[in-house]
């Protein structure tokens, strides 16, 4: 019997995480190889805003599902009661208000407190899977893993990244000691800085001793950013390392084809506008540093120092759209949590990098001190098996 899928969601129009992840349900998508029919039906639907291009109510009346006007409607179908058997939440996409962090208020955390409401009154609670931050909020983020364990049901969350396929194809020893790490990314603050923070956490989890939180952060920007390499608060030898995994250098690369070394031949000052630089300190000692090089690539790329291994690094694959591949990487692993009732890797990742990146944003503006961030107390271990795509 396949298993009867409640979706929550801002905006399902083209090209949005909606449209990516719902249609993967309901048309299946390429899987190690092979096209693959999920075991899963889409019974319900709740959308919050309908702008132009809205797909909803086409894709209801193909795929014989309900829009409904509430959150509650859609979990019970109608009904009294919970009438799925899990939940989607793809809060991303449409206009919200941002806050003077510049983060965009999803309604993620109201969302999922509807959705718990609804288990505690119905008697009866089933997974939700959350796509990408749980929320702007660490403490809001906090409240829905407590209320899941509470409740006892398994949620997934976060970014794709941690999902998709390596270029090359590499894996962290678990238990292995890292001696520093960094991220290059591109992309807005808040969106696809999300991206990178989990990128990068889903490397660094597997260190020696597991994840046992944050101690400090900081946000610098622009001339600041390259005073820090210079003074070796981030290495340049990573940064050598992780730009080297790139497919996408700008600068004369673009123009004429020619690969060249951003990072000593100058062209790095000249490609990046407006550079950000996220200093991570971690509980114990492991510093870690996310480069967000809007300009220089247009990729996810990270390099660590390790133990006996020397410098490690890769390349987070993303494909093109509209097929946007990785998407289904990350709809697999839903999948594979509705039907087991077990999330293939801790939700205390996503609710880290939460944290992380409030904090970080606090430390913009707040004159991009340095924050103590003792608060961001999440502890857990990574899964022994790789998670990412390798077929």
């Amino acid at each position: 019997m396949p298993k009867r899928i409640a979706v929550i969601t801002t905006v399902y129009r083209y090209l949005t995480h909606a449209q990516h992840e719902v249609d993967r349900i309901l048309v299946g998508y390429p899987h190690n190889g092979q096209w693959h029919r999920p075991d899963m039906k889409v019974v319900s639907l709740y959308v919050d805003q309908k702008p132009e291009g809205d797909l909803s109510g086409e894709r209801a009346r193909e795929f014989g599902f309900q829009v409904y006007p509430t959150i509650a409607d859609a979990l019970r179908c109608g009904g009294d009661k919970l009438a799925v058997d899990a939940v989607m939440i793809v809060g991303e996409h449409g206009d919200y208000p941002r806050n003077e962090k510049g983060q965009i208020l999803y309604p993620r955390y109201e969302w999922f407190k509807q959705c718990v409401e609804v288990f505690e009154k119905d008697g009866r609670a089933v997974p939700i899977f959350n796509d990408k931050n749980l929320s702007y909020s660490f403490a809001k983020a906090k409240w829905m893993v407590e209320a899941s364990k509470r409740l006892n049901f398994p949620v997934l969350a976060g970014s794709s990244l941690p999902v998709t396929w390596r270029l090359p194809d590499i894996e962290l020893p678990l238990g292995c000691e890292i001696e520093e790490a960094l991220m290059v990314g591109e992309g807005g603050s808040d969106a696809m800085d999300y991206h990178a923070l989990e990128g990068l956490q889903c490397m660094v989890e597997r260190r020696k001793g597991g994840e046992t939180g944050v101690k400090a952060v900081q946000l610098i920007e622009n001339d600041e950013v390259w005073k820090a390499g210079d003074a070796g608060r981030w290495s340049k030898e990573l940064l050598t390392a992780a730009l080297s995994r790139s497919d996408t250098p700008q600068g004369l690369t673009v123009k004429d084809g020619r690969t060249q070394d951003l990072v000593h031949n100058g062209e790095l000052l000249k490609l990046a506008k407006n550079p950000w630089a996220y200093c991570i300190e971690y509980a114990d000692g492991l510093k870690a540093t996310l480069l967000m090089l809007d300009g220089v690539l247009a990729d996810f790329n990270f390099a660590a120092r390790v133990t006996g291994l020397g410098i490690q690094s890769t390349q987070f694959l993303l494909t093109p759209e509209p097929n946007v591949t990785y998407s289904a990487c990350l709809i697999g692993k839903a999948e594979e949590m509705f039907a087991t009732r077990r999330a293939p890797y801790p939700v205390e990742r996503t609710l880290i990098v939460s944290g992380i990146l409030e904090s970080c944003l606090t430390s913009r503006v707040q004159n991009h001190q340095r924050l103590e961030a003792s608060h961001v107390k999440v502890q857990y271990q990574a899964p022994r098996q790789s998670q990412h795509c390798r077929a």
